[in-house]
């Protein structure tokens, strides 16, 4: 009776068995077919007899830690082992082996190993890299396994290639890794003493050279400290010397040669030489300036004498004097001399050291172990109390300042200007800085109270011209009343010490009396360059502020009601506007004569109804083909050749701005407002221009306009004609509604 398949009632292996496949021992290496490897597992993976599967990259298990690989967990990680090995010497005259010591570097990524040996100086022995890295096999019979961490041990001997290596000390993070794996890490070893070393050491410490000359090589400090320089900032005070005063030092001390370089901080404009050397780089004296050694008296060296041709053989060569008698001892600065707050000799000069750079903080600190660097305060004394100079009164030769200046210097030098002043005030373009006022005399004379005059103030220089207008048959000559000159402020001492005070632009403005030179001038009017000045500058002007002039009228708010009552009576058409004049009236009325007519004029051009003054085509032609003939210019056939290239759609017209870039690139001798009057002239809906037509009709070859009339002046042409001057009347119409909404916040009803 054959017994059930039951687990324990059969002897078949296979029972259960899932994997019945055949390891594969031949494969394809650079498409040749070899035999791969010989340790391949029998049917479906299991080992064969007396079969041992190595394991393939690491000997942690699979498990433990991460899951990331061994090359990314252990990147960068190595362990240190400090080793020895014993080497048998074939001279044995004076050791019978040798000490070799050796650093053993485990990389724990993918278990190999690197052999290292420090180089010792004067050795004999080739050092550097013994082995590099690699795995390393294990010594027979296991050399078909490969050394581990588990391997490695303090105490413990490694083989690698028939040599034989003593571990006997670690560092501290390869002792806390076998912690982490759990081997007890062994306490170090006491490594022997190479017996060849020990006997040269004591063979030079015992051996006197043949020759005692003493050695100058400084070549290890110059490496050691090769671009470093500590950095001084210094002070020098002469100014107790005739002529002195305090210079700004740099001191520079190289530590490779204890060299010292200072360099002098020259400000501007100081009347010194642009040289900044102040002492060259040498080494620098306690107690200099020493006196003046002889030739070859100051040496490192000193000669007895020379000695040659003696034998045949023999080379030539010198005996120095090794008891140095005769030298000649001097004490130069060392980098231990130098701090802050100290005073050093510079060639009889006293420089106080009084701050220093980071670089120079951080070596004092090293070396020396300074912590305090606080800079020294070297502000300079306070100046002794300035005398004033008295200077004599005008003498009445000359202007003041040109008598002003024949007392301060023995060759007297013309009165220097305000040339910033000038530069920033002066006439460039359409602002002239030209404040010009419309005015008339105050005097009691009949005959001179209808006289008008233009007063001229010049920005630039605070010079004042006055020009009379001609008038035909009035019986007054005109033109210039006043040259363009200085004046003075009446009520002023003529003889006197101080300079005269001149009239200022701030003291002229709309409804002022202006005395010049006696005469008594009421101002006016302003030309529109002079209102915008001065509402542009209310901190000079303040009766041209508009807030400061509405709050004037605020004051009166009571009556605001009343005021609104009469502007509508004075508008009896209903157009909500009024005209200057009654608007001036009513204003001033309301406010008993609190606003001056500065205040009165600014309200109403700021509220003053826009006047369309568009200028007439045929206008605009005349006076661009009257500059084109003072200019003699021509080139129109040029122009319309050049616009039919730029039209690449053959449409005959351009857009108005490749038009105007046109006449800009021929220098079209017309204005900017001209010139963009003309094109808004001819120009579509589009914003494009026919071309020929405009450039015909501008030349004045083909197409002449009537030449203009000249307008009839009733004042003379002149340097210092107001061609410009306005109407008394500032604005024509002021719109009422919205200066009282803006002011008293009334609505229309």
């Amino acid at each position: 009776m054959p017994l059930p398949l039951l687990p324990g009632n059969s002897f078949n292996r296979n029972v259960g068995k899932e994997k019945f496949h055949k390891s594969q021992h031949w494969g394809f290496c650079n498409n040749v077919m070899m035999l791969v490897s010989e340790e391949k597992p029998g049917i479906g993976g299991e080992p064969l007899l007396g079969q041992k599967i190595k394991p393939k990259c690491t000997i942690y298990p699979q498990g433990d830690g991460s899951n990331v690989p061994s090359w990314v967990a252990f990147d960068k990680q190595v362990l240190s082992f400090d080793a020895y090995l014993e080497e048998e010497v074939p001279d044995k005259s004076q050791t019978n082996y040798r000490i070799r010591y050796y650093k053993i570097y485990y990389y724990p990524e993918d278990d190999t190993i690197q052999v290292n040996e420090p180089e010792v100086k004067n050795s004999g022995l080739p050092q550097g890299t013994s082995i590099q890295r690699h795995r390393i096999t294990l010594p027979p019979p296991d050399e078909d396994q490969f050394y581990t961490v588990y391997h490695f041990n303090v105490g413990t001997e490694v083989v690698f290639y028939g040599r034989i290596f003593k571990i006997y000390d670690c560092d501290t993070f390869t002792r806390n890794f076998l912690r982490k794996l759990g081997v007890k890490v062994n306490p170090p070893v006491q490594r022997p003493e190479d017996p060849y070393i020990k006997i040269r050491r004591e063979i030079l410490d015992h051996v006197e050279p043949l020759r005692p000359y003493e050695s100058l090589d400084t070549r290890k400090k110059f490496l050691q400290y090769h671009g470093k320089i500590l950095r001084f900032f210094c002070l020098w005070d002469d100014s107790v010397s005739m002529l002195g005063d305090r210079r700004e030092l740099i001191l520079h001390y190289y530590l490779c040669d204890d060299t010292i370089e200072i360099k002098e901080l020259l400000p501007d404009n100081s009347g010194r030489d642009l040289n900044k050397m102040f002492l060259r780089r040498s080494k620098l004296p306690k107690n200099g300036p020493t006196r003046v050694y002889q030739p070859g008296q100051i040496t490192d060296r000193a000669v007895l004498n020379l000695y040659g041709n003696l034998k045949r053989n023999q080379e030539d060569g010198y005996l120095l004097d090794r008891y140095k008698l005769g030298k000649v001892d001097q004490e130069f600065y060392k980098d231990c001399d130098l701090s802050l707050g100290v005073t050093i000799n510079v060639w009889g000069r006293k420089v106080l050291l009084y701050d220093c750079d980071e670089f120079t903080k951080s070596y004092y600190k090293s070396k020396y172990g300074i912590e305090n660097f606080t800079s020294v305060s070297c502000k300079p004394p306070s100046p002794p109390p300035k005398i004033e100079r008295k200077f004599p009164p005008y003498n009445g030769f000359g202007s003041e300042e040109d008598s002003l200046l024949n007392c301060i210097d023995l060759k007297p030098t013309p009165h220097q200007k305000n040339f910033k002043k000038f530069m920033e005030k002066h006439s460039y373009g359409s602002e002239n800085s030209i404040l010009r006022f419309l005015a008339k005399l105050d005097t009691e004379k009949y005959a001179d109270l209808d006289r008008i005059f233009v007063i001229s103030y010049y920005l630039a220089d605070g010079t004042i011209s006055v020009f009379e207008p001609t008038e035909n048959n009035s019986g007054l000559t005109g033109g210039m009343f006043l040259k363009r000159s200085r004046v003075k402020k009446p009520g002023q001492r003529v003889f006197k010490r101080e300079l005269p005070e001149y009239l200022k632009a701030e003291e002229f403005y709309i409804g002022i009396t202006v005395n010049v030179n006696g005469y008594l001038f009421r101002l006016l009017n302003a030309d529109e360059y002079t209102l915008k000045y001065m509402e542009q500058n209310v901190d000079k002007y303040p009766f041209s502020d508009l807030e400061r002039s509405l709050q004037k009228v605020k004051q009166e708010e009571s009556r605001s009601r009343e005021l609104k009552q009469v502007f509508r009576a004075a508008d009896c058409k209903h157009t909500k506007m009024v005209d200057y004049n009654t608007f001036r009236d009513i204003v001033m009325t309301f406010t008993h004569g609190n606003l001056s007519e500065q205040e009165s004029l600014t309200i109403a051009r700021h509220y003053r109804v826009p006047e369309e003054t568009r200028p007439d085509g045929d206008f605009l032609l005349a006076l661009a083909q009257e500059k084109f003939k003072k200019n003699f210019f021509e080139n129109f056939d040029r122009l319309i050749y050049a616009c039919g290239y730029e039209d690449r759609e053959k449409k005959n017209v351009l857009p108005t701005k490749d038009i105007k870039r046109l006449c800009k690139s021929f220098r079209l001798p017309l204005t900017n407002d001209l010139l963009e009057s003309l094109l808004s002239r001819f120009e579509n809906s589009e914003k494009q221009i026919d071309y020929k037509s405009f450039f015909s009709t501008l030349d004045w070859r083909k197409n002449p306009m009537p030449e203009l009339q000249a307008q009839e002046y009733l004042k003379e042409r002149c340097e210092d004609v107001w061609l410009g001057m306005s109407s008394p009347i500032p604005a024509k119409n002021i719109d009422y509604l919205t200066f009282l909404k803006d002011t008293f916040g009334l609505e229309e009803e």
